[in-house]
C-alpha cells in the first residue's frame, strides 16, 4: 500500500503488510513489530522496495519504507538545500507516529544517522545500522573515500552541483556495487540517484552529530560491507563499540548492500538477528 502523507511536506510512504497471515506466522505469538527502513543520502524509498521490503514481508513483517523530504516522490525538492538533519528526523517521527506499536528502525548510510538522532530523545523496539555513518559524523568517511576512491569523491561532488550523476557510470558502479551486480541493473539504479541537501551534508560532517547514545538502551545490530568505499570496517567496529552492539561485516559487498545481487547475504543476518531477539 502506498500512502502520501498530506502534512507539508507530503511524504511518499509504502506500507506492506505481512505476506503470510497471522495463522501461518503463529497465532499464539505476539505481533511482530513493523520494520521501518530509512534510506541514505542521494536515494529514496525505492532502494528498499527492490528487494528488502518484499522479502521481510514474506518473512511475516509489516514493512514501512518512505522517502525523506526532497527525495523520491516526497515533496520538498525545491527546498532541499534548506533541509536539515533535524528535518529528516521529523520526517521519521511522522512516519513512526502513524504506527500502532514501536518499530524496528533499519537505517542505511545517512539513514543510520537519522535513526541515531531520532533515538537521542525517542525509543524503538530495536535498531539496525547498515553501512551507517557513525556517531562521529561524516568526516572520517570523507577522508577514507578521498584517499581510497578519489574518482568517486569527485563524482559525488559533481552530482551535488548538477543534480544527477554526470561522470562515467563506472565511477559510481565501482563505489556502490560489487562486480556481482550486472552493469545494466546498476545503471537502472544509478538513474534513480539524486543530489542531497547541502545543509544535511554539513550537519553530518560537524554541526548535528549525535551528542549521546540512544536515550533508552535497545537491541542494536551494526552491519558493514567488506568492500565499502564509504564506510570502512574500522568505523563499523567503532560504532558497535560505542553503542555496545553486536556487529558483523558482510564480505564481498559494497556500500549499496540492499541492492546487491547477493542482497540475501545482508538480509538473512538481519532476519536471524531479529528472530534471536524475539522480534
Amino acid at each position: 500500500m502506498t500512502v502520501i502523507d498530506c502534512a507539508p511536506p507530503a511524504l511518499e510512504i509504502h506500507i506492506t503488510p505481512p505476506a503470510r497471515p497471522p495463522s501461518a506466522v503463529g497465532a499464539s505469538q505476539p505481533a511482530r513489530p513493523p520494520l521501518v527502513f530509512v534510506h541514505g543520502a542521494f536515494a529514496g524509498a525505492w532502494c528498499w522496495e527492490e528487494y528488502f521490503a518484499p522479502y521481510f514481508s514474506r518473512m511475516g513483517y509489516t514493512t514501512v519504507t518512505f522517502s525523506l523530504r526532497g527525495h523520491g516522490n516526497s515533496e520538498g525538492w525545491d527546498l532541499l538545500d534548506l533541509a536539515s538533519l533535524g528535518d529528516y528526523v521529523d520526517d521519521l517521527t511522522r512516519v513512526v507516529a502513524g504506527l500502532d506499536q514501536p518499530p524496528v528502525l533499519i537505517g542505511h548510510s545517512m539513514g543510520g544517522m537519522v535513526v541515531q538522532k531520532y533515538l537521542e530523545t525517542r525509543s524503538a523496539a530495536a535498531m539496525v545500522l547498515m553501512a551507517s555513518v557513525g556517531p562521529w559524523g561524516l568526516l572520517e568517511s570523507s577522508w577514507h573515500m578521498m584517499l581510497s576512491s578519489p574518482g568517486l569523491m569527485q563524482g559525488i561532488s559533481l552530482m551535488q552541483m548538477m543534480g544527477k550523476p554526470v561522470l562515467s557510470a563506472d565511477v559510481f558502479y565501482d563505489g556502490l556495487f560489487s562486480s556481482a551486480v550486472p552493469p545494466a541493473r546498476a545503471a537502472r539504479f544509478l538513474q534513480l540517484f539524486q543530489r542531497e541537501s547541502q545543509r544535511v551534508i554539513l550537519d553530518l560532517s560537524l554541526w548535528d552529530v549525535p551528542r549521546q547514545p540512544p536515550r533508552t538502551p535497545l537491541p542494536t545490530l551494526v552491519m558493514g560491507a567488506g568492500d565499502d568505499a564509504f564506510i570502512p570496517r574500522s568505523m563499523v567496529q567503532r560504532t558497535a563499540r560505542y553503542l555496545d552492539a553486536e556487529h558483523l561485516i558482510v564480505p564481498d559487498m559494497s556500500h549499496a548492500m540492499m541492492l546487491e545481487e547477493t542482497w540475501r547475504q545482508a538480509a538473512d543476518p538481519v532476519l536471524h538477528w531479529l528472530r534471536g531477539q524475539g522480534l
